[in-house]
């Protein structure tokens, strides 16, 4: 069945492509504007990138906000809009310098006083921000451009968490906006970083368009990442929103848009052509979770949460989300195969070490002890996201066949989104079963990762919560070696599949197309598309 409909989609777009889809090509090209433009891989719905984790909502934020600190190329933490810092004798104490410069897309200069109530708002949503401030004292403002950042004890990720890319990224905002409860989503988008949002051409499930920042004061540092240099090099950025994967390989082939920022695997051979260029940014990829809701039956039972843990087949999933195995692995890790914390220590029965007819057997066994009355568990099913689509489907499947009863809760992306956060019951608007997927280099730590808490209600979407888990974080975040660090990190991968902190569904990397006769100097950066740097050439 999935080889007909893989053949029906490439036939299909054999012959639109001859026809194109009657986007209007090069908006703004008539006043000589540089414009690109790129379909990325869903809708932006939800336009505060603190209230939500959620990729494209990044990807906003990072045109727009500026952060204090960027990972470079290399992932090494440089400064971006703090100038000078210094760090105390007893390490525990920071003081940052913002850059001269920095102004909002308002006119008004950025304060010191905005950084601080920012990294407040950050820190109440971000998983690895709750670990940090378990550990601040105190976090004065000093004056307009200079603050502090008080320890009760050194904390050696600091300037990590300050710089990451993970979502949610440590965006700084105006004071009064970044006031909001972070529980509550912003209604004032206004950054200062190296793009403006259009709020006027603003359509969701449509378009979103940004325009060059004329006042924006890059640093003078080349760019590396998200740091360095964020020099805006066009005058518009415009994404079109085309759910169908079809339409959008069509858009590129005939020149209608730029970029096509995640196109199924199975097309990469239609462009197979000079004009465009097949390019991984994020080189140690993706890794998908399958989040189980910890606060309401039936996976509020460890029984059954170990019963979905052994049902859901990684190789089902990447086969019909992926397709192509040299894009993809099995991995048994929860700290991203490949990178440094990779261990796969306690996996031994998910990596088919153990058939899959004895997999299904022992949880049909730990379901029947749970005390599974088999009421629906309700799956939140993206429809507009090739990966999302296909990996829900099988992932209902695999639950059926050992007894759970499914219902698909179906909707686009940002429906799934909005839905996520609710921590009631099923039957009324809640969920019991939500997928998605992180970046790897951000998986690879347990404590730059929001996803990787286990802190019960104040953890992210599915709420699980084990003291055994927080503590490893602790011993891991303390430890002096990479080695150190690693042997923990044994321990801790054992212990997620013991209690089931979610169920990882595989890895895989991402290809991007592009038009490279029309851009060039496109930035490699996990987590979010930067636009500053890329020129116009066509």
């Amino acid at each position: 069945m999935m080889q007909r409909r893989r053949t029906l989609l490439q036939a299909g777009l054999a012959s639109a492509a001859v026809v194109g889809t009657g986007i209007p090509k090069f908006v703004g090209a008539q006043s000589g504007q540089k414009v690109a433009r790129m379909v990325p891989h869903g809708d932006l719905r939800v336009l505060d990138p603190i209230w939500t984790t959620a990729n494209m909502t990044a990807y906003h934020g990072a045109m727009i906000y500026d952060t204090l600190f960027g990972i470079d190329a290399n992932f090494n933490p440089q400064p971006q809009m703090v100038g000078r810092w210094d760090v105390s004798a007893d390490r525990k104490t920071y003081t940052f310098e913002l850059r001269p410069g920095l102004k909002w897309q308002d006119g008004t200069p950025v304060t010191s006083r905005d950084c601080v109530a920012s990294i407040r708002r950050w820190q109440a949503k971000d998983g690895g921000g709750q670990h940090l401030f378990q550990r601040v004292a105190d976090l004065p403002v000093v004056d307009d451009k200079t603050f502090r950042i008080v320890l009760k004890e050194p904390y050696g990720l600091l300037i990590d968490l300050l710089a990451k890319t993970a979502t949610p990224v440590c965006f700084i905002m105006k004071a009064e906006i970044a006031a909001t409860d972070p529980n509550t989503q912003i209604t004032k988008h206004i950054g200062s970083g190296p793009f403006r949002f259009i709020e006027s051409e603003y359509r969701p499930g449509s378009r979103v368009v940004y325009e060059r920042n004329r006042d924006y004061v890059p640093r003078s540092e080349p760019a590396s990442g998200i740091a360095g240099g964020k020099r805006a090099l066009l005058d518009r950025v415009i994404w079109d929103i085309m759910p169908d994967a079809q339409t959008a390989a069509n858009a590129l082939l005939a020149g209608e848009i730029d970029m096509f920022e995640q196109p199924p695997i199975e097309l990469l051979p239609m462009f197979n052509q000079p004009n465009i260029k097949i390019e991984v940014f994020n080189k140690l990829g993706n890794v998908g979770y399958v989040r189980l809701n910890h606060l309401h039956a039936p996976f509020n039972n460890v029984l059954a949460r170990r019963a979905a843990q052994l049902a859901i087949n990684q190789e089902d999933i990447q086969r019909a989300a992926i397709g192509n195995a040299q894009y993809y692995r099995t991995c048994g890790s929860h700290f991203t195969c490949g990178s440094s914390m990779g261990v796969e220590d306690g996996a031994e029965a998910l990596m088919m070490k153990t058939p899959m007819a004895e997999r299904q057997a022992k949880a049909r066994e730990l379901l029947k002890q749970s005390g599974y009355d088999g009421k629906p568990i309700t799956l939140l099913h993206a429809t507009d996201i090739h990966i999302m689509n296909q990996t829900i489907l099988v992932v209902a499947q695999n639950l059926r066949q050992v007894g759970f009863n499914v219902q698909l809760a179906s909707s686009d992306w940002g429906g799934v989104v909005a839905r996520r956060s609710n921590q009631n019951p099923p039957d009324q608007g809640g969920w019991n079963i939500f997928y998605t997927w992180g970046g790897g280099n951000a998986t690879a730590s347990p404590i730059l990762l929001t996803g990787h808490a286990a802190t019960g209600r104040k953890a992210w979407f599915g709420w699980p919560e084990n003291a055994q888990h927080e503590q490893m974080r602790n011993e891991w975040a303390a430890a002096p070696t990479i080695e150190a660090r690693r042997e923990v990190t044994r321990r801790m991968n054992r212990n997620m599949h013991e209690y089931v902190h979610d169920v990882k569904t595989g890895q895989w990397i991402q290809p991007t197309a592009y038009r490279s006769d029309r851009l060039r100097n496109v930035l490699a950066v996990p987590e979010v598309v930067p636009w500053w740097n890329v020129e116009r050439v066509g």
